[in-house]
């Protein structure tokens, strides 16, 4: 029975993370009221409560669930594959991931530019998970010397992570006909670019 509840409980947290994705990043945060939440997720406001305290908390928990669901596809991905392989690996899973769940990518986005929300400093630490699987494979590359040793792995790791982000958004936005492969490819230049500097 427990097992039930709990499953029902788990979708209706979804729905709510959907409803909730798709309504910010049409309308932003400020906008977006519970009620419109509740509506789109097919829910009453009530059960909005019931799953999270406020429209901050629920917001701060689809951060988390987001961006943890960006990390474990990152570490999936890298997982015992060489350096250089793994970077190919790593842009392939962020325009993956971006690709099936584009209303977040642009919410994300959106946030990390707005320094002054209650969620700020969930958010620099949720990035900051991601970023470090970057940062162990840019770091792996470095010390097997397929890049080069001088390499900022912190920033590398941060750039990495932002222009697959902005690129990804570009793509999904302006040339969503383009094939993924293609921009992989225009992406992994990028990288290869920096390897051999």
């Amino acid at each position: 029975m427990t097992d039930g509840r709990t499953r029902r409980r788990e979708d209706t947290r979804q729905r709510l993370f959907v409803a909730a994705v798709d309504l910010i990043a049409e309308q932003g945060f400020s906008a977006t009221t519970v009620d419109d939440i509740a509506a789109r997720a097919g829910v009453a406001k009530g059960t909005v409560y019931y799953n999270f305290e406020s429209k901050t908390v629920l917001f701060e928990e689809l951060l988390r669930h987001g961006i943890g669901l960006l990390t474990a596809e990152f570490r999936a991905a890298v997982d015992g594959l060489p350096p250089l392989e793994a970077l190919g690996a790593l842009v392939r899973a962020q325009l993956e991931y971006i690709r099936r769940y584009r209303a977040f990518a642009q919410l994300l986005l959106s946030e990390m530019w707005r320094t002054n929300r209650e969620w700020q400093q969930t958010l620099r630490l949720l990035r900051g998970e991601a970023i470090a699987v970057i940062a162990d494979t840019v770091q792996a590359g470095v010390d097997s010397g397929d890049l080069p040793a001088d390499l900022d792995v912190r920033t590398a790791s941060s750039a990495l992570f932002g222009v697959g982000l902005v690129v990804a958004v570009d793509w999904l936005v302006f040339s969503p006909e383009r094939p993924i492969d293609e921009v992989q490819e225009s992406l992994l230049g990028i990288v290869r670019r920096v390897a051999r500097t």
